[in-house]
């Protein structure tokens, strides 16, 4: 295991658990109740505050501001939490909040993600596995976005939104309803769901069978005349085999907010 170095210009809290694995550069500043996993590397002038938990082998680049106080003006100083899992990767200048009491105290980000440069993940966000932010993604509060989808370069995402599994949002796309697991959205002149995300699924392995049942059930959701309950309906009746479609059915019968068509 590699040793602990933390560079003598860089500035440590008191209350920090390091261990001893870890790797911290000049000036790089982690604040109170900070904890880092084993193999962390904090570069030059990243900061971290807390109280945040860091998981194994995450790499913080410098000027990027992790774990500060959500940017919520009815924030008053409560104790809220970030937690993060391991191998996740922050570029240049990614900023990353803590919970807020009313939204359940804490910002949860899982595993092997990769936040590019300018990324900002708000308040009481969840962030699932492998997931991709391109440069200046932007989250409001409350998102969350599930495993293996990818927001595109310079998308916002409204608050309370949610992102499905395996879903890519195009560069640029404003994002004000929930954007279904599987699916590709991209603006033009308006935001709109062009059908399953065919490149990212081929290439996280999925099945012809697998890729065949999806274009149905988006078929049938975007061009077949029908509203969004009759299309369910017939989902169910038609591609109920699918356990992919069941997650569809599941994620759209629980938006909130509309989803995106």
């Amino acid at each position: 295991m590699t040793a602990q170095t933390i560079h003598e210009q860089a500035i440590v809290a008191p209350s920090a658990k390091i261990a001893p694995s870890v790797s911290i550069g000049a000036y790089a500043i982690i604040g109170e109740n900070v904890q880092l996993g084993d193999g962390c590397i904090v570069h030059p002038h990243a900061v971290l505050t807390g109280p945040t938990i860091a998981g194994r082998n995450n790499i913080f680049h410098p000027f990027c501001s992790i774990g500060g106080d959500p940017q919520d003006l009815k924030f008053a100083g409560e104790k809220t939490l970030l937690v993060i899992g391991d191998e996740n990767t922050f570029r240049e200048y990614v900023t990353v909040s803590r919970g807020t009491s009313g939204g359940g105290g804490k910002t949860t980000i899982g595993a092997g993600n990769l936040f590019m440069a300018y990324a900002h993940i708000a308040h009481d966000c969840h962030i699932g596995t492998q997931t991709i932010f391109a440069n200046g993604a932007t989250l409001a509060g409350h998102v969350t976005v599930e495993d293996f989808a990818t927001v595109g370069a310079f998308c916002p995402v409204h608050q309370f939104c949610r992102i499905g599994r395996y879903a890519y949002v195009g560069a640029s796309t404003v994002i004000t309803q929930d954007v279904p697991p599987f699916s590709r959205v991209v603006t033009e002149r308006q935001t709109a769901s062009y059908g399953i995300n065919t490149v990212g699924l081929q290439r996280k392995g999925f099945s012809p069978e697998r890729l065949s049942a999806l274009k149905s059930a988006y078929r049938l959701l975007l061009h077949a005349k029908l509203n969004t309950s009759q299309a369910l309906d017939e989902m169910k009746k038609t591609l109920s085999d699918s356990s992919d479609v069941q997650e569809l059915i599941q994620f759209i019968e629980t938006a909130e907010r509309g989803i995106v068509k």
